[in-house]
This record gives structure tokens, sequence and C-alpha cells, in this order.
């Protein structure tokens, strides 16, 4: 018997198949854990193997993926896409949690080449939080920047050009207190300097110079200043209050990441920090769902997969499931690598010579960089950019 399960916060619905495809059952279940078990026993009741199938692997089916680990039982993930393009192949054209739960079973039927599913061990799940967490946090601080730039706009556009408020903090420690060209040009560049100074302000002198200079380029109050200037100054405590929570939650990344056996490893390569390295070791687990470095790099979207028609052949293009979390990750840390000295420089150097354009040849150094890491993690070694020496025997 597959037992398919459309995953949903609030409930889930289960509906159960036989060989042959039949229904035997179909049932809504809150996602509590009495009835998960009570779920669980009305399926093992019957004679026969019981298996699992599932929407959704993550925080939402956190609770009935443990119960069934818990119990033993074979659970398979069948992506949402499976299930989205599979639905017109059955009969009627509704779209149900019912029908999608019997199309999540049925397709385990039929099908073997599903990833089966396990509890993660500790160290993964808290990274797995703490990753996700960075990642809402980084969003926040994406909107606080746009809202308080555009509010900027609205009082003085030259301040705005001045200063990159997404990366420098001095000038978001300058607009809690001083937001307008007027008070810029009442205050001056000195006493503007001292009072960065004594909130520990890096670059103070030239801070207050730019501002100071801004204010200068505008003399005219706009319509609104008075309102927008009390929204900057809350929009700024935020951002600084923001900060920290972000450098909190990274020192917790490092200090977890830190303790796993692989974390040396993993950082020796050039490129990859310990907040990269964190989000790697969240997404892959302990790397028992690849079997080797091609289902690694076909997951995060580096292995082109052809889409031959016809005459057309040798027509390959990105996959269309992948995961782009650790296809950034990748990117982003090849891009890191090629920016100083050394084999990933040399390869990307390679790569344009040949006609890449930019991104392609940071796509070509990632893809190389997947076959390194697979390997540095298989054979436990560290990277060197030296080629090994083989003794004669």
């Amino acid at each position: 018997m597959w037992v398919g399960i459309d995953v949903g916060k609030g409930h889930h619905w289960a509906v159960a198949v036989d060989a042959e495809g039949e229904t035997l059952f179909s049932t809504k279940v809150i996602n509590d854990e009495a009835q998960i078990l009570t779920l669980i026993g009305t399926a093992c009741e019957r004679d026969g193997e019981v298996r699992w199938a599932v929407d959704i692997s993550g925080r939402a089916s956190t609770l009935l993926l443990a119960l069934l680990i818990a119990h033993d039982q074979q659970v398979v993930y069948v992506p949402g896409r499976t299930v989205n393009r599979m639905s017109g192949a059955y009969w009627g054209e509704v779209k149900t949690d019912a029908k999608d739960a019997h199309v999540i079973a049925d397709q385990a039927r039929m099908r073997r080449d599903f990833a089966p599913l396990d509890t993660p061990p500790e160290l993964v799940t808290t990274l797995r939080v703490l990753t996700n967490y960075r990642a809402a946090l980084i969003a926040d601080r994406v909107w606080l920047i746009n809202r308080l730039r555009d509010l900027m706009v609205g009082i003085c556009r030259a301040l705005v050009r001045a200063f990159d408020y997404s990366v420098a903090k001095g000038p978001v420690v300058m607009l809690t207190e001083y937001q307008t060209p007027a008070a810029l040009r009442r205050i001056g560049v000195k006493r503007l300097t001292a009072w960065l100074e004594r909130r520990k302000v890096r670059g103070a002198a030239e801070i207050a110079a730019k501002a100071v200079a801004a204010a200068q380029a505008q003399q005219i109050v706009l319509p609104g200043e008075m309102r927008s200037v009390k929204l900057v100054c809350d929009l700024a405590h935020q951002l600084l209050a923001l900060d920290e929570r972000i450098k909190d939650n990274d020192r917790g990344i490092r200090e977890t990441f830190r303790t796993d056996d692989r974390a040396e490893i993993i950082e020796s390569i050039p490129g990859m920090g310990p907040i990269l390295g964190a989000e790697l070791v969240a997404i892959i687990g302990d790397l028992s769902g690849y079997k080797d470095a091609g289902r690694l790099a076909s997951h995060a979207g580096l292995a082109p997969v052809a889409r031959d028609s016809g005459r057309r052949t040798g027509n390959y293009h990105r996959p269309k499931r992948y995961n782009r979390r650790l296809r950034w990750l990748f990117y982003m840390s090849a891009q890191s690598a090629m920016m100083r000295p050394g084999p990933s420089r040399r390869y990307y150097l390679k790569k344009r010579a040949e006609g890449l354009l930019h991104t392609q040849a940071l796509l070509s150094l990632a893809r190389r960089r997947v076959d390194v890491l697979w390997a540095m993690l298989r054979d436990k070694r560290l990277f060197t950019s030296a080629p090994l020496v083989t003794q004669a025997a």
C-alpha cells in the first residue's frame, strides 16, 4: 500500500492506494501528534508493506516525518513540480488536497526513483533553522534600506547619492539624529565629526564632510519633511538593531558549523567561509543522498540536461528542477575565489579566453568546484593548490 500525503501547516490530506492504483481510504488529518499516530495505526493494520510519500520536506512536515520515521516507516519525497504536472493526467479539472494526495500516492506506486527521507542529524537541523532565520533577517534588512532610501529622496536627494546605506554603518548612525540638510548645516563638519567619533563610527571625518557638502547642495525644504524625518529616524534605529541581530545569528552559525567534523575541510577551499559552509551542510546533510559529485551538481542546477528535438541535438540547458539556494551558494563561492590569485582564478581566466561570458565562466568554475569539494569530503582531505605527487612503487 502506498499512502500519499498532501502536507499543510494546519492539516494534511492522506490517500492510500493499492498495487492496482485503487483508493483504499482518503482522509483529512489534523497536524497533531495524536491524529497522525492514528493515521499510522490505520495504515499499518492492513496486510502487506506500507510506503509513504509526501510533497513537502520542510517545516510544515517536521512532526509528520518525525513520527513516521520513529515508527520505522519508509518515506519518499515527491517534488511539488511533479505533482503539479502530473495532476493534468488524472481525471477531472478540480484542484483539491484529496486529488493531490492521490497523485502523490500513485506516483510513488509507479516510480522508484524518488529520494527517501530520513530524520536529519541535530547539527543539520540546527543549521537549517539558523540559516533560514538569517535569510529572513537579510530580507528584512533589504526592505528597511529600500524604505529608508525612498524616504530620504523626499528629504535630500544629495544625501542619498553621497552614501551607500546598505554597506556603511556610519551614515545610518548619523540618520538617527541628523536627517535634514538644515540640521547638518547647523552642526557643521567639526561638531558632526566629534558626535560620530563619540559613537565609535569609523571614518567619522570623511562621513561628516560628505554629509555637510551634500546638505550645502540643497537649500529648499521639501514638502512632508517633518513627518519623513521621524520615519527615517525610526527606520535607522531599526536597521542598527537588525544588524546586531544578524551579527549575533552569524556568530551562532559559525559556532555551530565549526562543531562539524567537515568544517575544516569545507573552509579550506578558497571562497567557502563559515556562513556559506553552514548553508552547504544545511542543504546536503551528510551527503548520503548523493551517489557522486554529478548528483550534487545536478541538485545545484550546475549539470546541464539535453533538450533535443528532431534534428536538433547537443542542445543543453539548465535543469528546471534544482535547489536554487545551493546554486547560489556555489556561484557566490566561485565568485569570491575567482577574485584572488590561485587555481580558481586561473580556471576562470582560461574560460574567458575560450570566449565564455563572465556568468558562464563563473558557472563553469562553480561546477568544477563541486567536483573538488566532493573529492575533499570523500577523502577527508584539506584543499591544496599544489598538485599531488604520487610516489613510484
